[in-house]
């Protein structure tokens, strides 16, 4: 009986870190012969706030973002102990569309997540994806520093 994950789920937050916490998940992923899904949520809450926007804006972003982890996505789909490798991008507020729209569609049984580092003031106020995701989900979490 195959006791290790067989869904991997990583978001991404598009920072400088992202491609270390990507790497980790192709890793996990190909350990556990799991299917691997890139996730990532275009903050819309800026958008939103400035109250219009160019309609192609959030497809630029999302192309920006297809770009910056094309390699790695590669990577991962040319190793055979991954059965199968998903992005999917969707833009919203962060934590509704990342449970919402991924992780209760998906329903992964581990994520993984980078630790952004905020300096107590801003936890504060923005609070943490990855505390988030530990009260929320019903699946592991792994949060790569």
């Amino acid at each position: 009986m195959h006791e290790g994950y067989s869904k991997v789920f990583v978001a991404l937050d598009g920072t400088e870190q992202q491609d270390f916490v990507l790497a980790r998940a192709i890793k996990v992923a190909a350990n556990n012969g799991a299917a691997l899904i890139i996730g990532h949520v275009i903050d819309s809450t800026a958008l939103e706030s400035a109250g219009s926007y160019p309609a192609d804006l959030v497809q630029g972003l999302q192309d920006a973002f297809t770009n910056s982890i094309a390699a790695q996505v590669e990577q991962a789909k040319a190793n055979p102990a991954i059965p199968s490798v998903d992005v999917v991008i969707r833009a919203g507020r962060i934590r509704e569309t990342l449970k919402d729209e991924m992780l209760d569609v998906i329903e992964p049984d581990l994520v993984l997540c980078g630790a952004r580092g905020l300096s107590s003031i801003k936890y504060a106020l923005l609070g943490s994806i990855s505390t988030f995701l530990l009260r929320n989900t019903d699946c592991d979490i792994l949060v790569v520093k």
